[in-house]
């Protein structure tokens, strides 16, 4: 209970930290040169400009049917409230900041390299704790759950809609400056995703197979997946490791393969996201953590051979 109860806050933390980057970025860097980021906010600043409407109650406004899309879709209750929760405070937080909170520059250069960069921490933060900021958040959502597009490539393709009319409405400078906050914008969330969350995966072609799977199970918790190949040029029999393992556990694999078989083989890739035992269950939220498997259901030895000598 307590565990459930610290998540909960722990998460909240983190979406009210991200929440008031974006806040910060629309405030200081974006709404007062009149930059059109992209969805919900972008469609409130050029709101604000043609009709002076404050920019947080429309951002409010306009999420209203994306809260209804969001529960039904993705999550019950728990998203709801954490979806409400960022969309709300970001609304009250624009529009609050506008008193406090001086422009901190008018050079295009600069607010589209840091209010793009600010935005997109604090939009893969919220993401990263299981809401939203509303808007097209919640529709990029949607599409990573049913088809597996990046967060951040998807908004980028919605992004580009609201950006026409930011053409009609300010000229072809400030839409391409917007183009350039949107790209960056894009790109820091999908970092931001992937922060902590990389991993390698080692094809290791080894004559020493059985010592290398017993030592990656015994001191990492490792599974292995044991291929039968054979050498191309001479044509005999090889066994191909296959591991995934996390980054901080490549420094040692590589150590004990090396150890193991000096003239193993092994090619490192480096892998975005690995579903499944020991990293990230492809039922739950992303960084949700799953036990590593158990000795009788990865490692592939005989009940002789284990536990391993030395």
């Amino acid at each position: 209970m307590w565990q459930r109860l610290w998540h909960g806050v722990r998460d909240y933390a983190i979406i009210t930290v991200g929440v008031v980057m974006s806040a910060i970025a629309a405030r200081a860097f974006l709404v007062p040169n009149q930059v059109v980021g992209g969805g919900i906010t972008g469609i409130s600043i050029m709101a604000n400009t043609l009709f002076d409407v404050p920019v947080g109650l429309f951002i409010l406004a306009l999420n209203v049917p994306l809260f209804i899309l969001g529960w039904r879709t993705l999550g019950g209750l728990k998203f709801a409230l954490r979806t409400i929760y960022a969309t709300t405070l970001l609304a009250v937080s624009i529009d609050l900041l506008a008193d406090y909170l001086p422009t901190i520059t008018h050079d295009p250069l600069l607010y589209s390299l840091y209010g793009g960069l600010l935005d997109g921490v604090g939009v893969g933060l919220v993401l990263r704790a299981g809401g939203t900021t509303g808007g097209t958040d919640i529709i990029a959502r949607i599409l990573e759950r049913r088809i597996g597009v990046a967060p951040g490539r998807s908004i980028l393709f919605m992004d580009v809609a609201v950006l026409v009319g930011a053409f009609v409405l300010y000229g072809p400078d400030k839409t391409l400056y917007a183009l350039l906050v949107a790209f960056v914008v894009t790109r820091t969330i999908d970092a931001t995703l992937a922060a902590g969350k990389g991993s390698r995966q080692l094809f290791i072609i080894t004559s020493q197979a059985e010592v290398i799977i017993r030592e990656v199970f015994s001191r990492l918790g490792r599974g292995v997946t044991v291929i039968d190949g054979k050498g191309g040029y001479t044509r005999r029999p090889r066994t191909i490791l296959v591991v995934a393992v996390a980054r901080n556990e490549l420094g040692i694999i590589k150590a004990l393969v090396t150890d193991s078989d000096p003239q193993a083989f092994v090619i490192v890739g480096e892998a975005l996201e690995i579903l499944g035992e020991g990293f990230t269950h492809p039922s739950v939220l992303p960084n949700s953590p799953v036990p590593l498997a158990s000795a009788s259901e990865t490692l592939p030895l005989a009940e002789e051979d284990w536990p391993p000598s030395g």
